[in-house]
């Protein structure tokens, strides 16, 4: 088949968590789904896994990185087998349900229920799963295409389990044919330095990273990039074989390091991280900051709709008053947060002008604006119960994303419905970083000032002025809550314990009375059980211990099962994500796919584009 594999996994892995499965090299395997040809027969006898400790495996995630050209799309093939019949090791995982998981390629949710039983009907038996992600990235530097999975939640998963066999990804050609990557952009040649300059860390980075192999393809003569992490791991063999060093290696936490800053001690914005706007450029796509062109009003200063690239793009451009109380510590946590983060729910940051003492941002444009522009005092008309659920649905995702999916947790700090952006399909994107922070792998907490909305602020953080994830809980909580109810946070102009939503809501919800605040739109469309399993949710977000408070992962996932509720289970067939940018994607149906190349196989291709 020309293709290289290796077992020298350990190029690939992100930091050192996780174990691996003993080997029988004589089992047998029964290829019922696919030829045998397909890898060899080794591949399925080796897996990864994270172990059935929950405790253990809920806190990271099973992670490959692997160093790509940018602008191409991939196609990424996992190969997987629900154990062997004669292994001894996990012989108590053996029917569906029993072990689920979460699969994200580039970041993306590509599967959320997992289970290689189910796929396969039962052990032994070789399957693989692809998957297609376009690359897309503002820079010439290689990026990192990640391979990652998670445990299931308890509810879904007997055991706290995510296995892996092995891993392919393949190169595929751009509309022009090419597979040659973008040469790097040119760099002036400096000086003769009196001593050695430094290595970057940027640089060391990328270096440490090796492809595995590049084959030669089919007979068309297209080059196809192969990788494959052939993972293994044996403690005996018979003298007749080659003896091994028995390897432990662990995974570490999503990355999603598509554009390191390459910061220098004169440069305090990096050119790299994305594009810089002329002054003359952002005076062009506004008409001179012409107040008919502004659509919305925020601390930070004015947003305006305006056109680049000669009109082709539309786009969101915020301008920072000279007065503003966010002012220039918040531009610059806007940018170097923003242009490093690239996922599915999260805004998308185009570029910067920081010219002629103008400061502004440019990001995607959201053509339906905010979620609270749908919820109440407007001319809009009101959103269906499935279309809020979808877009309670996406918003956490995003903040999965920052709390779970980065080297560092991140804490956005300002979670409100006017920072939760729609775009031309009502699909959510969380914006406005501002005010957002990191948190160290050695850090529980940050200590800060209170700063947020009013309403939306954890108790605890305005007690402690200590900050952690849950934090970004309750305010989603809150969300959840105005979504449901059509009201404010905070309204003066109601009776004293009707005033803070979150108390008044709560109270409705203990004494069985919360039917009769939601909004009046939504009565005649919510089913009870619906309703019941949505406020559950929100209730369990305003827990007054924000570590009884439910993670991003669990309020995904009871907020999809509220959404199959009220229209039955929903049958997953092809995923599509489409990325505005690198590693950002949107879910839509299989028409959507781009065509890809016969990998003679039944199996589904979930895409990702």
């Amino acid at each position: 088949m020309f293709r290289s594999w290796t077992d020298q996994d350990d190029h690939y892995l992100t930091e050192n968590l996780g174990s691996v499965l003993p080997v029988n090299w004589s089992s047998s395997l029964v290829f019922d789904h696919i030829p045998e040809y397909a890898a060899p027969a080794n591949v399925y006898r080796t897996a990864r896994s994270m172990g059935t400790d929950r405790s253990t495996t809920t806190t990271y995630y099973l992670t490959w990185s692997f160093p790509v050209d940018p602008n191409f799309l991939y196609l990424v093939r996992r190969m997987l087998s629900g154990g062997l019949e004669e292994e001894e090791f996990q012989r108590e995982i053996s029917k569906f349900g029993d072990r689920t998981f979460e699969i994200y390629i580039a970041s993306l949710v590509a599967d959320l229920r997992g289970d290689v039983i189910n796929w396969t009907g039962g052990r032994g038996i070789p399957i693989y799963k692809d998957y297609a992600v376009d690359m897309f990235a503002p820079t010439s530097k290689k990026i990192n295409l990640t391979v990652s999975l998670h445990t299931g939640p308890e509810q879904y998963s007997v055991y706290a389990d995510a296995l892996l066999n092995g891993v392919e990804v393949f190169k595929i050609s751009s509309d022009n044919r090419n597979l040659a990557g973008h040469n790097p952009d040119p760099t002036r040649v400096p000086d003769p330095p009196q001593q050695p300059p430094e290595r970057t860390s940027s640089s060391s980075g990328i270096s440490k990273n090796v492809i595995a192999a590049i084959a030669a393809g089919s007979a068309s003569g297209a080059l196809v990039f192969r990788l494959l992490c052939f993972l293994t791991f044996w403690s005996r063999r018979s003298s007749k074989d080659s003896t091994y060093t028995d390897k432990t290696s662990l995974w570490g936490p999503l990355l999603a390091d598509l554009c390191r800053p390459t910061k220098t001690q004169d440069s305090s914005l990096p050119a790299d991280l994305c594009r810089r706007f002329s002054l003359a450029e952002i005076k062009a796509a506004t008409n001179g900051f012409d107040e008919i062109f502004i659509i919305g009003v925020g601390g930070f200063g004015n947003v305006y709709k305006g056109c680049v690239e000669g009109g082709s793009t539309t786009v969101a451009i915020k301008r920072l008053n000279p007065g503003s109380q966010q002012g220039v510590r918040e531009f610059m946590t806007e940018i170097e947060m923003l242009s490093q983060l690239r996922h599915l729910h999260l805004v998308s940051l185009i570029g910067y002008c920081n010219d002629g003492g103008e400061m502004t941002l440019v990001y995607d444009y959201m053509s339906h604006g905010t979620l609270r522009d749908h919820l109440y005092n407007t001319e809009n008309p009101p959103l269906s119960w499935k279309q809020r659920l979808e877009i309670c649905l996406g918003a956490p995702q995003g903040l999965q994303y920052l709390h779970m999916g980065t080297k560092h947790v991140i804490i956005h700090r300002d979670i409100k419905t006017t920072n939760i952006l729609l775009d031309e399909k009502f699909e959510a994107k969380v914006s406005d970083f501002g005010l957002s922070k990191m948190r160290t792998s050695d850090t529980s907490h940050i200590s800060t000032m209170v700063k947020g909305t009013f309403g939306y602020l954890d108790p605890e953080y305005f007690r402690f002025h200590q900050q952690i994830e849950k934090s970004d809980v309750y305010s989603f909580g809150v969300v959840l809550l105005e979504v449901l109810c059509a009201r404010p946070p905070v309204n003066t102009n109601l009776e004293t314990e009707e005033i803070g939503l979150a108390g008044w809501v709560q109270s409705c919800y203990q004494n069985g009375s919360l039917d009769q605040i939601i909004d009046p739109n939504l009565k005649a469309e919510i089913k009870p059980e619906c309703l019941e399993k949505f406020a559950e949710t929100a209730m369990s977000c305003l827990r007054d211990e924000g570590m009884k408070r439910p993670s991003m992962n669990d309020i995904v996932w009871s907020l999809e099962h509220a959404l199959e509720l009220p229209e039955g289970a929903v049958q997953q067939e092809t995923i599509a994500l489409e990325p505005t940018s690198a590693m950002d994607g949107r879910l839509q149906g299989a028409e959507d796919t781009k065509s890809l190349p016969d990998m003679e196989s039944e199996e589904e291709v979930l895409i990702i584009l």
